[in-house]
């Protein structure tokens, strides 16, 4: 049809320039977690795997010695006939083989501390030369009701030892 105008041509709208950025943000203040415990431990010839350096599995047998020695310090019950603590989830970061002989340390910090559940970030440096990491991560431990499997409340003396009262 002859009749029917064109349709209109859009105009490109006029470009604007770019905004300037926003300056940074001042640095969040960063606070160190709360330190644990401090392990020191001995690699033994059984730790080592066919590769001659310490199977992943026992860097787990680190952390729980570690973790045990640290409950077993504090002043009061953690555990008792109806609530005990379990290994919710493990992560493990495999930052670099750890040979034998050697000596390391399991360093353990509170990440997170819920009402039933506590994280312990955790490191394992060798004794030698704090600088070399071997591995990092957390577990996510759980106190449970025994009887129902339920999750309890944190008892006292874990909360207070994590809050550094």
């Amino acid at each position: 049809m002859s009749g029917d105008p064109k349709p209109a041509r859009k105009r490109a709208a006029p470009r604007r320039k770019a905004a300037a950025p926003a300056p940074p943000a001042p640095p969040a203040e960063v606070t160190s977690p709360a330190s644990l415990i401090s392990v020191p431990l001995s690699v033994r010839w059984r730790d080592l795997d066919a590769f001659n350096h310490v199977n992943n599995s026992k860097f787990l047998s680190y952390l729980e010695e570690a973790r045990l020695r640290w409950m077993m310090a504090l002043p009061g019950e953690w555990i008792d006939d109806n609530v005990a603590p379990v290994v919710a989830a493990a992560h493990v970061n495999y930052r670099r083989p750890i040979e034998w002989p050697n000596e390391i340390v399991v360093e353990l910090f509170v990440e997170r501390l819920g009402s039933t559940s506590l994280t312990i970030g955790h490191r394992i440096i060798s004794a030698q030369a704090p600088d070399v990491l071997y591995a990092d991560g957390n577990v996510v431990m759980v106190w449970i009701d025994k009887q129902g499997g339920q999750a309890a409340a944190l008892p006292n003396v874990v909360r207070k030892a994590c809050a550094g009262d």
